[in-house]
Order: structure tokens, then sequence, then C-alpha cells
């Protein structure tokens, strides 16, 4: 279960009001041209890129391997943001430390979740009132969040309205390629074996989108606490399921998973690592990986060469 933790310091949220009531100079975004728009999560920033092509600069937030549960703005965060025409970020919890900053400053300027956009019956629920917030995991879904935020870009230029619903167009026509390029890899996976373990719960629209049973160690959020009674669960799991591997995620420590594998095998049961897969954040920038189409492509495949 999510720990909203609140922990922001009011300087902080006082620094983004002051500087939002001052900040009537022309901007440098008006020198460049392009759209200033910055994101949480590389996973809403890279495709933005795509569809916003050279009348949008985006930047984002967290890079590779940062945690956006745990994630807390840093001064240089507020000015990056305060220097944005537009701000969108996921919501449903995922940066639940930057809520606060987001409130503040939608005050000045448009911020949007995107996650929130979608309709309630399309959300996965740990626990009444508790939502998952890993939506990107489901191309159908993330393709009506990222719908939300190229409407955005269009009330704010509408004079590129044309060109972002081509770029829009033509870059969900490769996430439906993906679609099923996924759906056909995992499909090929043993029916028994479609278990996928991590370190924590961040695949539940990937299982569901491809019907597989999803075990994450820690809840929805990397707060959540690991015990020996999970660690000793997912082992008779793993043993109940024959599954072959498991997985250690690129933003979290691979201690727990690791801890699963040595106590697996001194119960006698052969699991190994299956790889590592990309949950809360991509690759590096200016890789395949440091894409979403790259990033979700890895996945399948290291998914699909571990379980088949």
């Amino acid at each position: 279960m999510f720990k909203k933790r609140g922990m922001l310091l009011s300087g902080l949220v006082a620094t983004i009001l002051f500087i939002g009531g001052c900040n009537n100079e022309t901007s440098t975004n008006e020198e460049e041209g392009a759209i200033q728009v910055v994101t949480t999560i590389s996973q809403i920033g890279e495709p933005l890129s795509v569809i916003g092509g050279d009348r949008v600069k985006v930047e984002s937030l967290m890079g590779p391997s940062v945690d956006p549960h745990l994630y807390n703005a840093t001064q240089g965060d507020i000015s990056t943001i305060e220097g944005a025409d537009l701000i969108f970020y996921n919501g449903l919890d995922l940066e639940a430390n930057m809520v606060e900053i987001f409130e503040s400053i939608s005050k000045n300027k448009p911020v949007l979740a995107i996650g929130e956009t979608l309709s309630e019956d399309k959300l996965l629920e740990e626990e009444p009132g508790v939502v998952d917030p890993h939506i990107w995991f489901d191309i159908d879904l993330w393709k009506l969040a990222l719908e939300a935020a190229v409407e955005e870009l269009k009330k704010y230029s509408p004079e590129d309205s044309d060109y972002f619903n081509d770029n829009m167009e033509s870059y969900f026509a490769e996430l439906d390629a993906l679609n099923e390029e996924a759906q056909e890899q995992i499909s090929q996976i043993p029916e028994k074996h479609r278990v996928l373990v991590t370190a924590h719960d961040a695949f539940g629209y990937f299982g569901n989108k491809f019907s597989m049973e999803v075990i994450g160690l820690q809840g929805l959020s990397t707060e959540d606490e690991i015990g020996v009674s999970d660690i000793n669960d997912t082992i008779a799991i793993i043993k109940e399921f024959e599954i072959p591997a498991i997985f250690v995620e690129s933003s979290i420590d691979s201690r727990t998973i690791n801890s699963v594998i040595e106590g697996a095998k001194s119960d006698g049961i052969d699991v190994e690592l299956g790889g590592e897969l990309f949950s809360d954040a991509m690759g590096n920038p200016g890789t395949e990986k440091g894409t979403y189409i790259g990033m979700y492509r890895h996945n399948v495949e290291t998914i699909y060469n571990a379980l088949k």
C-alpha cells in the first residue's frame, strides 16, 4: 500500500509561489521558439518528444535507475518546472512526494497528471482506494494517457494541432505494431510458466494485458516493506509453478530478488535470474532502451527468453 509521506519542505512550495508570482519576464521559451515541456518520468517525456517533434523541447526530471516512488524534488527541479510552459506527470500517487509542488505550480501554468485522465474502470486497484499507477505497461491505456497530454499541447499551440495529430497517428501505429509483437511472443510461453516474479508490483497492467500472473515482493510502492514471509511465500510459488526464472528491476536494489534465488536453491529449487527489466525507469537517453518502444520491447524479449 502506498505510504504517502508528505515530507516536502514548506520552503520549496513557498519558493514556487514566489517565483510564479514574479514570472512576468519574457521567457527563453519564446527565444527558442519551442514549447518547453517538463515531465517527471521518461515514459511520458520520450513519446512526447517524438510526437512534438521540433515544436517542443522536453525535459524529464527522473532519469535511468531513478525510483519515482521515493523521489524528492531538488531546488534545480523547481527551477526547471518553473521555466516550463507545460508540466506532465503520471499521477495516481506514483510521484507521491511531488504532489504538493504540482498543486502549487498549477495555479500559474498548465499541469496535468495524465494517468488521472483515465476512467476509473480502466485502472487496477490493489485494494479499495489504492490504484496501481504503472499504466504505461498497457500500451492501449498509455495511448489514451498520452493523447490527453497531446490535447494540452494543442490547446497551448493551436496552430500546431495538425502537426501534433499527424505525429501522434504515426507514433501510435508503431505502438499498435509493438502490441501485436508482444502478444505474439508472450503467447509462446507455456501457460504454466506465465508467472512474472519481480522486486515490486509494477507489472500488474502488463500481466492483465497478456494473461500473466504477476508476483511482486513489495507492493505497488517501493516504500512497502519486505518480510521473510514474503520471500518464503514467493519461493513456494516458484516451487508450485516450476518457474524457471525471476527478474530484477533497473530502478530497484537487486538484493531481494537474489535472496529469493538463494533461498530457493537452499530448498533444492532451481530458479535462475532471468535478467533485468525496466519498470519505473527507462534506459539511458540516446539508446534504444531509453525509448518507450525500445524499453517495452526489451522487457518482452527478456521475459520471453527466460520463461519460454
